[in-house]
């Protein structure tokens, strides 16, 4: 149902291209791991996978739950809550752990949050945290790395200018653009696998900023 939500509601608000690697798939059992810019990214990284045949639980911030509405669908889904700087923290891992053996994909954000800035300009990736690298050493899971660019143009900055952004969208209808990278199987230590799947993840949101320059008239 999220997913769904997501491909019908988020080409109101703007244009939405998607590109993929040669021989980028997304395998059962699979970690998609996106680039996190923005409050309206995960909607945005939901629509376009679903035009890929991918429906994936969804790793995000436990307070999303306390919703009325969202929190009941996010419940019923199986999606994952994360409680930062909490006991709790590592439960997550175990439901990612368990959705993976179950053959689904699991969509993380491994820079644990969004960039504080106000501007709607897009950057390179936050350096990751530790949990995607002992999540893949424990399942074993190949990583799907996903590049999105242009969600900031709909969310961004404070209360008011996110709220402004999101009003004022259909007439503006920004580009926003996805890359879904082809899968990887992550090596070495800790360390080593963080900064391999950083290193995937930042070149997915390259081609993806690249493409959101390009005139919509040029988009596949």
């Amino acid at each position: 149902m999220l997913s769904r939500l997501a491909h019908l509601l988020v080409p109101v608000f703007g244009r939405v291209r998607v590109t993929t690697a040669p021989d980028a798939h997304v395998p059962p059992g699979s970690v998609l791991v996106a680039n996190h810019t923005s409050l309206a990214d995960p909607a945005v990284v939901l629509a376009a996978l679903r035009r890929c045949g991918v429906e994936p639980v969804v790793m995000a911030a436990a307070g999303l739950w306390r919703a009325p509405v969202l929190g009941r669908l996010l419940v019923r889904e199986g999606h994952i809550p994360v409680h930062r700087g909490d006991r709790r923290a590592a439960e997550a891992l175990d439901h990612a752990a368990s959705a993976l053996a179950a053959g689904r994909s699991v969509l993380m954000y491994a820079e644990g949050g969004i960039p504080a800035r106000r501007d709607a300009a897009e950057a390179a990736p936050l350096p990751f945290r530790s949990g995607l690298a002992r999540l893949v050493a424990r399942t074993g899971a190949p990583v799907v790395p996903v590049g999105q660019a242009g969600a900031r143009r709909l969310t961004s900055g404070g209360v008011a200018k996110q709220v402004a952004g999101v009003v004022t969208a259909p007439l503006r209808r920004p580009g926003l653009h996805i890359h879904v990278g082809r899968p990887l199987e992550l090596t070495g230590d800790t360390a080593e696998r963080t900064l391999q799947a950083h290193a995937a993840v930042t070149e997915a949101w390259r081609t993806a900023a690249a493409r959101l320059r390009e005139p919509a008239a040029n988009a596949p």
